[in-house]
C-alpha cells in the first residue's frame, strides 16, 4: 500500500473513467489530462484502464509499504524518491519504506502517478475514480491507504523511457468543432467566439474551466440538453464555460463548442492566466 503523509492539494484517484449511467445523472468523471495518464500506464505495461493518481498543482508526500515500480507523468512537480531528484516519463523501481515527495510546479497543471498493475481501490459503477457523492471521498486525506500489487522482481529500466509531448504545454490553440447550439449565432457573433483571445480564471476545477473575457452576451434559451466533458458553453452574460471530466450531464446553456479528447487533456494542462485560441475543425 502506500500510505499517504501529506495529502497535497488536490490528489485523488482516477481511471479512464466512469460510463453507463449518464442516465442516472452520474457524471464521467476520469483523468483530465487522459493522455498523460495513459502514458504513464503504457510505460509499466498496464491495461489502459488502471488507476492512477492524479495530482494538481501541489504534490502530496507518500510512503510506499511494499515494493513496486512507478511512473510520474504530466506536469513537472519536481519529485523526488527519498532525497534524489527523479524525472517524469522513465521507470523507477521502489521498496519497503520509500518516500516519493514533490516540490515546485514548473510546468502544466496536472501530474499523474502510475504504479505497476495499476492502484487497487473500491471500483464504484464500474471505476474506481474518486467522486464525491460515489465513492466515500473526493480526494485523499492525509493517513489515507492506497492498496497496489507487489513485484518481486525490478522491472529493468533501459530504454523505458520516453520525450514529454511538448504541445500539451507550450501550445495556445484548442481545438474544437461545432457544437449543437453554434448555429443560433450570427455570423458576426461565430466569428467572435471563434477569433477571441481568452483567458483562463481563477474559477477552474474538474467540473469546468470559466474563461474571463465577455465575448458575446445573449438571451437566446435552450431546453435543458446532454453536455459532455468537453462541451463549451456560452452563459448569457457572453463569459464561456469549458466543462471537464466531472461536470454535470445536462445543461441550459448554447453548447457552442465541442472539445475533443486530446483537447481536454491540453487543457488540462493550463493554469489561471493562461490565454487560449479556439482553432473550429470541420465537424465532417
Amino acid at each position: 500500500m502506500i500510505k499517504v503523509l501529506q495529502p497535497g492539494l488536490y490528489t485523488s484517484v482516477q481511471d479512464k473513467g466512469r460510463f453507463g449511467y449518464r442516465n442516472m445523472g452520474v457524471p464521467a468523471c476520469g483523468t483530465m489530462d487522459s493522455i498523460s495518464a495513459g502514458l504513464a500506464n503504457a510505460l509499466l505495461n498496464n491495461n489502459e484502464n488502471n488507476a492512477v493518481l492524479e495530482i494538481t498543482l501541489q504534490g502530496p508526500k507518500l510512503e510506499f509499504t511494499k515494493p513496486t515500480a512507478i511512473v510520474l507523468t504530466g506536469a513537472q512537480l519536481s519529485p523526488k524518491l527519498n532525497t534524489i531528484s527523479i524525472s517524469n516519463y522513465k521507470i523507477y523501481t521502489v521498496k519497503c519504506g520509500d518516500i516519493l515527495s514533490f516540490g515546485k510546479l514548473t510546468k502544466g497543471l496536472v501530474a499523474y502517478l502510475a504504479v505497476y498493475g495499476g492502484f487497487q481501490s473500491e471500483t464504484i459503477l464500474k471505476s474506481k475514480s474518486f467522486y464525491t457523492d460515489i465513492t466515500t471521498k473526493g480526494r485523499l486525506q492525509k493517513n489515507d491507504f492506497i492498496p497496489y500489487k507487489t513485484i518481486t522482481t525490478y522491472i529493468k529500466q533501459a530504454n523505458s523511457s520516453i520525450k514529454s509531448t511538448k504541445q500539451f504545454f507550450e501550445t495556445n490553440s484548442i481545438e474544437v468543432y461545432k457544437g449543437p447550439d453554434f448555429e443560433l449565432f450570427s455570423s458576426a457573433e461565430q466569428d467572435k467566439l471563434v477569433s477571441s483571445l481568452y483567458t483562463i480564471s481563477t474559477s477552474i476545477n474538474r467540473m469546468g474551466y470559466r474563461l474571463e473575457e465577455t465575448v458575446v452576451p445573449h438571451k437566446k434559451s435552450i431546453i435543458t440538453s446532454p453536455v459532455l466533458p468537453g462541451t463549451v458553453q456560452l452563459m448569457p452574460s457572453g463569459q464561456v464555460i469549458i466543462l471537464m471530466k466531472d461536470a454535470q450531464t445536462t445543461g441550459g446553456y448554447p453548447r457552442i463548442f465541442q472539445l475533443s479528447e486530446k483537447s481536454i487533456a491540453i487543457l488540462a494542462q493550463k493554469k489561471a492566466g493562461d490565454t487560449l485560441t479556439f482553432l473550429l475543425l470541420d465537424n465532417s
